[in-house]
């Protein structure tokens, strides 16, 4: 399994780096996890559009998700006959993005498979286990569990007991650090700091831990300093074009 970092970034993106968006590559099928804002731009550096097999998307705020409306017109308007997209989502979470475009121009282009959390299913090669975590809308953690290796992935989310569960002996976890340490009142219950990650990753056994969503300005070696209070194994930040192969 080879993970490939589109952008990490939370909010909005800035001059040198989009939102949050991976690639996950195994056995020849092409997963695009969390397209948010500017991630489209870095995919097509590395693949045509219509090489994309299957999008997941964990909650529908745009930092997560915008930069799917731009994939569909690439795949639609290039060529009228490329099959649609597989798209999974929570339920109604991208009815609004959906709707920005001309009337009908990108219906053809992609099929919607509402997400209910607790739900498993099988995604090309990966089983797909999911976990209703606490955010602002719903929003829907993934573990991708392969042949050889296992990929688990909050999306954005407050404290939560299923954390553990979600990221249990994971070959790598992308996790929500938004903060280093404190988190501001507003966002308490809703957004994760890297020190939480690291407590729930050292309990969970997971093998890696990849930073993301840290929120633009932060320095990364600050997120990696407050994971690592809780968590002895390898720590990461998301950056642009940094690549993570797992498994055989």
């Amino acid at each position: 399994m080879r993970i490939t970092v589109l952008g990490g970034l939370g909010a909005w993106p800035t001059a040198e780096q989009s939102c949050s968006g991976f690639l996950v590559e195994h056995a020849g099928f092409r997963l695009l996890i969390d397209p948010g804002y500017a991630t489209l731009q870095p995919l097509l550096a590395r693949l045509p559009a219509a090489q994309v097999d299957a999008v997941y998307v964990s909650h529908g705020h745009p930092d997560h998700c915008a930069d799917l409306q731009p994939l569909l017109r690439a795949r639609v308007l290039a060529d009228r006959d490329c099959p649609p997209l597989p798209v999974y989502a929570p339920a109604g979470g991208l009815d609004r993005l959906l709707a920005i475009d001309e009337a009908g121009l990108v219906d053809g282009a992609y099929r919607m498979s509402d997400l209910a959390p607790g739900e498993a299913f099988d995604l090309g090669p990966f089983r797909v286990d999911t976990w209703s975590l606490p955010h602002w809308v719903p929003n829907i953690g993934a573990r991708f569990s392969g042949p050889d290796a296992v990929l688990a992935y909050t999306g954005d989310t407050g404290p939560s007991p299923d954390l553990v569960e979600l990221a249990r002996d994971a070959d790598l976890l992308i996790a929500e650090a938004t903060y280093p340490v404190e988190i501001p009142d507003r966002h308490v219950g809703n957004l994760s700091s890297a020190a939480e990650v690291g407590r729930y990753a050292d309990a969970a056994r997971a093998r890696r831990v990849l930073l993301t969503h840290l929120w633009p300005g932060t320095d990364p070696a600050e997120a990696v300093a407050a994971a690592r209070r809780g968590y002895a194994g390898p720590i990461d930040v998301a950056a642009p074009g940094l690549v993570r192969t797992l498994g055989k």
